[in-house]
């Protein structure tokens, strides 16, 4: 894991079943410059199997990018059980997503997601887009030591 003067940097987790979209979304955070090295989960299943991880020792990421429409096990889901978790509950989570349902959006909230963005489709936009997640989860927010 890389240091800093202020300690080990964090992983950011990105969830995408799309390697598309996760290719995307690597170079839009490499363009930028991102300390925080990127951690891919492809559906749902995988997040579920780094929690026994995390609980063990592993780094908790400092924030998960995640999308909604995933085989195996849905985003939603993930979300409702990772904030049921009473260590991983405080991790922000970030929905990532091309799904503009108000269903949901709304049901994204009430289990506890911290933002929720739709993905656009042009290059540049979501490069616009990475560059505020990083500046803002990354740079700006202060994180739980957890």
């Amino acid at each position: 894991m890389t240091q800093t003067a202020s300690g080990p940097i964090r992983p950011i987790l990105l969830v995408e079943d799309r390697s598309v979209d996760v290719d995307l979304t690597k170079r839009a955070f490499a363009k930028h410059k991102l300390l925080n090295p990127i951690n891919v989960a492809r559906d749902g299943e995988e997040v579920l199997a780094l929690f026994d991880g995390w609980e063990a020792g592993e780094p908790i990421p400092i924030c998960i990018l995640l999308d909604l429409k995933m085989p195996r096990v849905s985003g939603l889901e993930v979300l409702r059980r990772l904030k049921n978790h009473a260590k991983f509950s405080s991790i922000p989570v970030i929905v990532l997503t091309t799904s503009t349902e108000d269903s949901d959006v709304q049901e994204a909230y009430k289990l506890g997601c911290n933002s929720y963005i739709v993905k656009p489709i042009e290059f540049d936009k979501f490069m616009d887009v990475a560059s505020k997640v990083e500046v803002y989860w990354c740079a700006l927010n202060m994180p739980s030591r957890s």
